[in-house]
């Protein structure tokens, strides 16, 4: 669809507040907002970032909440709620959800007052309670939330505003909402530079949680009879399944727990893997570390499930299995996958500007800065 105009569109860029922007290790949906705000700028948008303290861009930014939540400073953040006998006051650690609350209203408040074109929500359920609330349509990225089957009764309440997906397969996870595009994840390609000289290791990187898979992965690399690197945070609800199901494995030459890298280490780890196993157990809606693994040269050997058959071209930039037996006899075809057209995948699909590419469509016809009129219900108002 042609454009009317061409002139800057003003965005109001909700990010979440769990992680600085950019992310120095984990945070993948800071990532996104990061990414994608950096390249909106880049191609002249005027774009607002809403995000936590400590946070750079090149867009106008606006902190809304004095740190990051999983960088608070430790003795606030563990404090013990006590009664304050100077003050008569109940004093203890944040009240997050409060902050939460806050970092959103100050984002409205400017739209309201404000002459923005859009908001690009990345809060999932959290600020669509004001999507009809202001004076310009407000988009959603869901980053998986509809996973959540308790968040299921406010996306029903809201289920006619407008949605993103990362891919295809998380429309899956609620396939009722508005969804008005599907955009994947886009990778800066200068931070991942392609290598076609590999090592003997096979990577995971992830959380290490059950849906994830480290424990498959470890088994198919035993298999396969080659040393796994294992590299990812450890939640503290899955430090359980762990210690019982990786940890108990870890030995200092076939299996080794690397830790939380920075994102330069792990671009140091993709770049130099055989390839990176992804044997995922539930509906992954657009992973950074498939893209940046295929960006890097390295194929991918991943089950059939979420996003990975929309990444993967099986035989061609990796392997699409079924099995752990499957996963491991894959490892054996290795020699067969050029790490050149592993980076053409995503130089052609999940690059950066791919991704603002997307988001800049949708954002127009919200807008109404196509040839075609926004429908009604576009437009963030009830149809």
């Amino acid at each position: 669809m042609t454009p009317v105009t061409d002139e800057p569109l003003r965005i109001a860029m909700l990010a979440p507040v769990t992680w600085p922007l950019p992310p120095e290790g984990y945070g993948p949906w800071e990532k996104c907002v990061w990414t994608l705000t950096e390249e909106l700028v880049a191609r002249g948008h005027k774009v607002t970032l809403f995000a936590a303290a400590g946070s750079r861009s090149s867009a106008e930014l606006v902190s809304t909440v004095p740190h990051p939540f999983e960088c608070w400073p430790r003795a606030e953040g563990q404090a013990t709620a006590r009664l304050d006998p100077a003050s008569g006051l109940l004093v203890g650690p944040p009240d997050l959800r409060a902050w939460e609350q806050l970092h959103i209203a100050t984002c409205m408040e400017a739209v309201r007052f404000g002459t923005f074109d859009v908001v690009h929500s990345h809060l999932h359920v959290h600020a669509l309670v004001f999507s009809r609330l202001i004076p310009c349509p407000m988009v959603s990225s869901l980053h998986g939330a509809a996973w959540v089957k308790a968040l299921h009764p406010i996306f029903d309440r809201y289920r006619d505003q407008p949605y993103v997906a990362l891919s295809e397969a998380e429309k899956q996870l609620k396939p009722d909402l508005h969804y008005v595009a599907t955009v994947h994840n886009g990778v800066r390609l200068e931070d991942f530079p392609l290598s076609t000289e590999k090592e003997d290791y096979l990577l995971f990187a992830g959380r290490m949680s059950p849906e994830k898979g480290p424990a498959e992965a470890i088994q198919i690399a035993r298999l396969a009879g080659r040393p796994l690197r294992l590299a990812g945070m450890i939640e503290p609800q899955h430090e359980e399944y762990f210690n019982a199901r990786v940890r108990a494995h870890l030995d200092d030459k076939w299996v080794t727990y690397l830790g939380c890298l920075s994102q330069r280490e792990l671009a140091e780890q993709y770049r130099r893997a055989a390839a990176v196993l992804f044997p995922i157990h539930w509906c992954e809606p657009c992973s950074w570390v498939g893209i940046e693994a295929q960006a890097s040269g390295t194929p991918i050997i991943g089950t059939r499930l979420g996003y990975l058959p929309e990444l993967v071209r099986d035989g061609e930039t990796g392997f699409l299995v079924d099995t752990i037996e499957q996963a491991a006899r894959a490892v054996d075809r290795l020699d067969e996958i050029d790490p050149r057209a592993c980076r053409a995948n995503v130089e052609a699909r999940f690059s950066a500007q791919t991704m603002a590419e997307g988001y800049e469509a949708v954002f127009r016809r919200l807008a109404g800065r196509t040839a075609e009129p926004a429908p009604r219900e576009l437009a963030g108002q009830p149809a």
